[in-house]
């Protein structure tokens, strides 16, 4: 291969200029950003791919490494995060096209930017890799903060679901999860780093050795503890009704009555394997969320239906509804419905969703997001209900169980299960609805959340979606029966109770709170004017600004 030389250029300028192409580490390290966002996406289900989760943070933490410049560690932050959440995403798009996804893709993206500009600035600093899973749990807490209630959407947490590192969620939930990844894939990079370096520097290989090793060790020690509450003295049969929808798209819920005769026609198949012995009687039977979009507490042919379902099976039913308050404002709630109750008496209990969900269920800011998408204006007006987070039901044998509830868009928020433990929940229930998202993989994402919480609360969870993917999870995670897409289905299984609360249930949100406090005084000490590390000097790394 040949190169021409430029007419008046000297040969050595042609051999210089081909140098300068060649070494610009901005091309590279935005490349390994690139790589290590997609890879990050790969861990996530349906893949279950979790250590590419920890090889994704590696990278990026080799791109931002020796970084000084804030502009730099943004665009590297910034690329890592688009080849994340531009391929986790879609399914925001599925039925109104490509703007919503983009622009969500790219706000997230900003906040990976943010973490870059923080993070390239400590890579010089003592225990630089403890720093690094610092900000990065601070910039998950930002993110699933704010703005309208924050998007937990994505957290590396929720990634490791088929992992090592999930028992750690029951000493410190997610945040403790995303923690140890990122302090993993970090020193992973301070070790290959430092040992290549010639001389080879061992006191920087051995900390950063046992910094990469250490929550590892930790995850494999909390096993037998985590798969010990698969087990109780105490345990029911429950039931999970996936009726399925008439069709896919945003106005499945035109046919609300058929959404509902779904349900109710599965219920009385469980109902006749009862009676034929095929089946156990269950103790509870869960609904998913918008089961029955006809309000049953107006409507007298829906209460009915649900009654009579109710009696066929011998068992409460928690049914996800729409009610329509004195206000006028709808509540997307769970009733607690008994048929084997005297008529007028069925309700039981009653949970109103408590975080409720932007663009979807009310429209932050209407008259400026109305200017983007005229699917805008099909947000709801939702009011949020208050409460403890758990309904306490009757079961067949006359038991009291006390049930948390997480609907759909809560189980991806760390304050909803651990208020329904701390409540006394003795399992989870997560009544949800995805089929607005076709058959897209948000609900797999989602299903990974319910499973990352059974292990932090030491619960059995119950998904029962309308559409798929419901399942029963046992306490360390794992489900124990799943349902597919699009297609009517009855899980049942028999599932422990438990009243004690794990470690991580205990502590709350305390050890997020440490970190993002940590993260917030050391983003602002590097603010600070004139302040400057050993290692660093305008002669190597420019003016840093």
């Amino acid at each position: 291969m040949t190169t021409a030389i430029a007419p008046g250029e000297s040969e050595g300028g042609t051999i210089a200029r081909l140098r300068d192409a060649t070494q610009r580490p901005w091309v590279i390290r935005t490349a390994v950003s690139a790589l290590g966002g997609v890879l990050m996406w790969a861990a996530f289900p349906p893949r279950d791919l979790w250590f590419l989760g920890i090889l994704s943070l590696a990278l990026l933490a080799a791109a931002l490494r020796g970084v000084v410049r804030f502009r730099e560690g943004f665009w590297y932050g910034f690329v890592f995060g688009l080849g994340f959440f531009l391929p986790l995403l879609p399914w925001i798009g599925v039925y109104v096209g490509p703007l919503p996804w983009v622009a969500l893709a790219v706000v997230m993206s900003l906040y990976t930017g943010l973490f870059g500009v923080i993070a390239c600035r400590t890579t010089t600093w003592p225990a630089a890799p403890l720093w690094f899973a610092i900000m990065w749990v601070t910039v998950e807490w930002a993110r699933s903060s704010f703005p309208f209630g924050g998007f937990p959407w994505g957290r590396t947490a929720f990634g490791q679901v088929g992992g090592p590192m999930l028992s750690l969620a029951s000493i410190g939930g997610a945040p403790l999860v995303s923690f140890s990844v990122a302090l993993t894939g970090a020193a992973l990079t301070a070790v290959i780093g430092a040992v290549i370096r010639r001389p080879v520097r061992w006191q920087t290989v051995v900390p950063a050795l046992v910094l990469a090793l250490i929550t590892p060790i930790v995850a494999a020690a909390l096993w037998p503890s985590v798969d010990g509450r698969n087990s109780s003295d105490d345990e029911i049969t429950v039931a999970a009704i996936q009726g399925n929808v008439p069709r896919l798209g945003l106005d499945f819920n035109d046919q609300r009555r058929a959404v509902l005769d779904n349900h109710v026609r599965e219920t009385f198949r469980l109902a006749a394997a009862v009676d034929a012995g095929d089946a156990a009687r269950p103790d509870i039977v869960v609904w998913p969320e918008n089961a029955s979009d006809i309000d049953p507490t107006a409507n007298e042919d829906a209460a009915e239906e649900i009654t009579a379902a109710s009696a066929a099976v011998g068992a409460p039913i928690l049914v996800g509804t729409l009610v329509r308050n004195a206000d006028g404002r709808p509540t997307n709630t769970v009733l607690v419905w008994d048929g084997r109750r005297d008529s007028g008496d069925q309700i039981r209990g009653r949970y109103d969703k408590q975080i409720i969900q932007p663009f979807g269920e009310y429209l932050p800011w209407r008259s400026f997001f109305t200017l983007f998408s005229s699917y805008a204006e099909q947000a709801g007006n939702f009011r949020a209900g208050t409460g403890p987070g758990v309904v306490a039901v009757e079961t067949t044998g006359r038991q009291s169980v006390t049930v948390g509830v997480s609907t759909c868009w809560e189980i991806a928020f760390d304050r909803s299960a651990r208020k329904a433990v701390q409540s006394g929940a003795q399992f989870l229930s997560v009544p949800t609805n995805n089929a607005t998202f076709g058959r897209t993989q948000m609900t797999y994402q989602q299903l990974a959340m319910s499973q990352l919480r059974a292990v932090e609360h030491g619960r059995a969870v119950v998904v029962a979606a309308t559409s798929g993917v419901s399942a029963i999870i046992a306490p360390d995670g794992h489900t124990s029966s799943r349902s597919g897409f699009f297609e009517p289905a009855t899980l049942e299984g028999t599932i422990p109770l438990h009243t004690g609360e794990t470690i991580a249930t205990k502590i709350g949100p305390w050890p997020e709170r440490l970190a993002v406090l940590l993260g917030v005084c050391a983003f602002l000490f590097l603010l600070a004017p004139g302040i400057r590390f050993r290692g660093w000097s305008k002669e190597e790394h420019g003016d840093g600004a």
